[in-house]
């Protein structure tokens, strides 16, 4: 796994991760920017409702909100699902990296063509190179 750089880090938490926390209850209040969904009754699942927030200062302070009303809950963070998540956080990768990987890679590329074309405007060169291809052909 590549390193990730402070704008990895920064992308991937305003971008991509957001909190679930699942209680057995519903709380009093319930912060405005965080979305709540009733799970399903499946046989050996205890929590009962979901709440969703991309923000974590929000989660946080939602959180202790559930500390102070004594009410059980379950936090995890996991990657929202959209379009972009893997063009922002490629798994076992850093967008950084890659980014810097591809600009290197290009301007080396660009370099060499320069560095040929030169090459292959010289006249010497070019009339070497035909003398060759006309004994390959003969």
């Amino acid at each position: 796994m590549m390193q990730l750089t402070r704008f990895d880090r920064w992308l991937r938490e305003h971008f991509v991760y957001e909190t679930h926390i699942k209680t057995l209850r519903l709380p009093i209040f319930v912060p405005k920017g965080i979305r709540a969904q009733i799970l399903p009754d499946v046989p050996g699942v205890r929590f009962k409702h979901l709440f969703i927030t991309r923000n974590t200062k929000l989660a946080d302070s939602f959180i202790a909100s559930l500390r102070d009303a004594n009410l059980m809950f379950f936090t995890s963070v996991v990657d929202r699902k959209a379009w972009f998540v893997p063009w922002i956080a490629p798994k076992s990768q850093s967008l950084t990296w890659t980014l810097v990987w591809i600009v290197l890679a290009g301007t080396s590329a660009f370099y060499v063509a320069g560095y040929l074309l030169a090459l292959l405007r010289q006249p010497e060169l070019r009339e070497i190179l035909t003398e060759a291809i006309d004994l390959i052909k003969s």
